[in-house]
């Protein structure tokens, strides 16, 4: 699936805009792995929990770091039009889903293109010539430079993709027939340009261990993708698994939507952000808000269900949300909401106190870089 651009869509063609909007994200993405990791001394997350989820925000790092190198002389004379980012304004902040599906494709022929420039060293030599002989800016050498690093950021591999597909971590054997697993998997969802991560504990009743089943694992990995879509509910996603495999039993699933973000600078958001962020008059990498969704949802109970005429299989029943009555049903057991924010519009957060923020967790980054939850 490919986008065409959108009102929604933004083109960063300035050098200095690209450059604080890729800066902005390095910090953002750090600050991430720091959120993880005081969800885990609160006992929020388990430890290995914790490091799946950090390896993800580590990828989505390096995907931004590759990005960078590509965009490094946007709006320069390169002597070649090789385009700009393209970031959603408005519904994420961002870049689109197309920039990951290019992106792959890239990686696809990354040693092909390396192994047809110049190395670093021979660049870097040409430049000085063009420096110190000619008394030019070496931009179009700059610009070749900035397109091997990009390359060889590619080749090292362990970057956030379109689709990164379900991986399985042993966690227990729980007896002769039955095994728990933590299966995770996280895309980046075309319809809201989001990285969404997905975990989900499950039990293993079948004869052969999950990860080295030749005929489950691959059908499982493939109905998981297939599911991995943010509109689909939770419980919808946890069903469709349980009824099609009748010796996986999901106990457990929970997905992570790490986003949107919101900048003066970058997006056009709405409602009380907005003001936030527009009152605090932040410096340049302080200006931001980033938000961080939790669904979970829980098996309560297990059920028989016939299966022929003489056997029987487990059905999980699932805890939903008590209070979805009242409102709309998430298909969640729970929803849990926090953004993550620099010092400056979090005072200005507290000061203006809008309606609806009480319930949100907020992870506060202090001048020093620590974060800090309240």
């Amino acid at each position: 699936m490919t986008q065409t651009q959108t009102a929604d869509h933004k083109a960063l063609r300035d050098t200095y805009a690209s450059r604080r909007y890729f800066k902005k994200f390095e910090k953002i993405t750090g600050h991430l792995t720091q959120v993880a990791a005081a969800q885990a001394a609160e006992g929020r997350l388990g430890g290995t929990e914790v490091k799946v989820l950090t390896r993800y925000l580590v990828k989505l790092s390096f995907t931004f770091k590759a990005l960078a190198m590509k965009y490094l002389l946007v709006g320069r004379e390169t002597g070649r039009f090789f385009g700009s980012l393209q970031m959603d304004e408005v519904e994420s902040g961002f870049p689109v889903f197309n920039e990951l599906l290019v992106m792959a494709n890239d990686a696809q022929q990354a040693d092909s293109h390396l192994r047809n420039m110049p190395d670093d060293a021979a660049l870097k030599d040409q430049m000085l010539r063009k420096i110190i002989g000619e008394r030019e800016i070496p931009t179009k050498l700059q610009f070749a430079l900035s397109q091997r690093l990009y390359y060889e950021e590619l080749m090292r591999g362990e970057l956030f993709w379109a689709q990164n597909h379900p991986e399985a971590l042993w966690l227990e054997t729980m007896g002769e027939r039955r095994r728990r697993f933590l299966v995770h998997w996280a895309v980046y969802d075309s319809q809201i340009n989001l990285p969404t991560l997905y975990l989900m504990e499950v039990e293993d009743s079948g004869r052969t261990a999950l990860p080295k089943d030749e005929r489950r694992w691959p059908e499982a990995q493939a109905h998981l993708m297939g599911q991995s879509l943010g509109g689909l509910k939770l419980v919808t996603i946890a069903k469709g698994f349980d009824e099609s495999f009748d010796d996986l039993h999901p106990k457990r699933l929970r997905r992570y939507h790490v986003g949107p973000m919101y900048s003066s600078a970058f997006t056009r958001q709405k409602g009380p952000i907005r003001d936030v962020l527009e009152t605090a008059r932040a410096p340049a990498g302080e200006d931001w808000t980033l938000a961080w969704t939790v669904e979970d949802l829980e098996s309560e109970s297990v059920r028989e269900e016939r299966a022929g005429w003489f056997s029987t299989v487990e059905r999980e029943v699932f805890a939903l949300d008590p209070f979805s009555g009242r409102g709309v049903d998430t298909g969640a057991t729970r929803t849990e909401r926090s953004i993550i924010m620099p010092q400056r519009p979090f005072q200005v957060l507290e000061e203006l106190n809008p309606p609806g923020f009480g319930a949100v967790t907020k992870y506060v980054v202090s001048p020093q870089g620590r974060v800090l939850r309240y």
